[in-house]
């Protein structure tokens, strides 16, 4: 598989992001390790180097299955993982919380969670607005000096944010939702990054599952799954969202891809400073994704994709859409 280029870092085009693992999207989890195990080990077979956790998934949950998945095959795999969503005794309460002092705690569990030494791409989950970004940056950069820390990174910051983060420790990856129906980072965010030689990783690029074509009406949505509150998912919004899917269908039956190969491959047109994690638990569909790698669009093809229209309903509901720094 061919590499992209975060900053310095470089990895898979293609990586895996490993939130389902710890349950997500559905409450109750119906976790499976053991399938997550292999589905990491099939996808380092296949040339995915990118493995993307957290700590507040599962909480740890997610950060352990990677732990054990990834034991004496380090050298395989470039690990990210985040902090910033789970505060590690403060006494305050905040579960936001980028202070220098929770960042280097955090490091430490995750560490120990995960089996190794250093973490190669460390992220601020969610920008903390009564943390100076310059704090949080400073405390990356002492783990950076420590060799706990390789690389630093951002997720959903503001061109804002980005930019003063950078000025204290520079930026190797920034994390946002991108896909064929999240397409906001365009306008300002892709141009900055390029600007600091910042590279990009799309979360969610096949738009919450929806650009996978498995989902036809709101009863394929289990009951307790968060999208069922979601605004693209709900009434009317997620009928004429169907469009999008099947213009991507179509175009995919004419390539010889899936819907969901389709989206990943026109992700992999926009530049070789970007770096998707799509995320699964199951060996089939690692298969599925990273084989969208080889995956040939003609100009005609991603000039339709890129064509398509904007999707009906607010990417989050309030509450979400309130934690990202914009």
């Amino acid at each position: 598989m061919k590499n992209a280029h975060l900053g310095s870092l470089d990895v898979s085009r293609i990586g895996l992001g490993a939130m389902t693992m710890a349950g997500t999207y559905t409450t109750g989890g119906g976790l499976d390790d053991d399938e997550s195990i292999r589905t990491i080990h099939r996808a380092l077979d296949l040339g995915v180097t990118h493995i993307d956790t957290a700590e507040v998934y599962g909480p740890f949950h997610s950060e352990e299955v990677v732990g054990r998945a990834i034991a004496g095959r380090r050298d395989q795999v470039r690990i990210a993982t985040k902090f910033g969503l789970i505060s590690h005794g403060n006494g305050d309460g905040r579960s936001i919380d980028s202070s220098a002092h929770n960042v280097k705690a955090a490091v430490e569990g995750s560490l120990r969670r995960l089996g190794t030494e250093y973490v190669d791409l460390y992220y601020q989950h969610r920008v903390d607005k009564s943390t100076p970004i310059e704090e949080t940056a400073g405390a990356v950069a002492d783990l950076i000096a420590e060799g706990k820390v390789l690389h630093f990174g951002l997720s959903e910051a503001s061109p804002e944010t980005i930019r003063r983060a950078h000025a204290v420790q520079p930026v190797s990856a920034l994390q946002t939702e991108y896909s064929l129906w999240t397409r906001d980072v365009e306008d300002e965010i892709l141009p900055l990054l390029r600007e600091l030689g910042i590279g990009f990783v799309p979360y969610s690029p096949l738009g919450h599952g929806l650009l996978t074509g498995q989902l036809r009406s709101a009863a394929d949505i289990p009951d307790g799954d968060w999208r069922k509150t979601n605004p693209r998912f709900t009434s009317e919004n997620f009928e004429r969202n169907l469009r999008i899917v099947d213009e991507v269908t179509a175009i995919g039956k004419e390539v010889g891809a899936t819907p969901a190969q389709t989206a990943l491959a026109w992700i992999l047109t926009r530049g070789d400073d970007i770096a998707p994690i799509p995320g699964t638990r199951r060996v089939a569909r690692v298969e599925e994704n990273t084989a969208a790698d080889k995956i040939r669009l003609t100009d005609e093809h991603i000039d339709r994709l890129t064509a398509l229209e904007p999707p009906a309903g607010a990417r989050h509901d309030e509450v979400n859409m309130a934690s990202i720094d914009r």
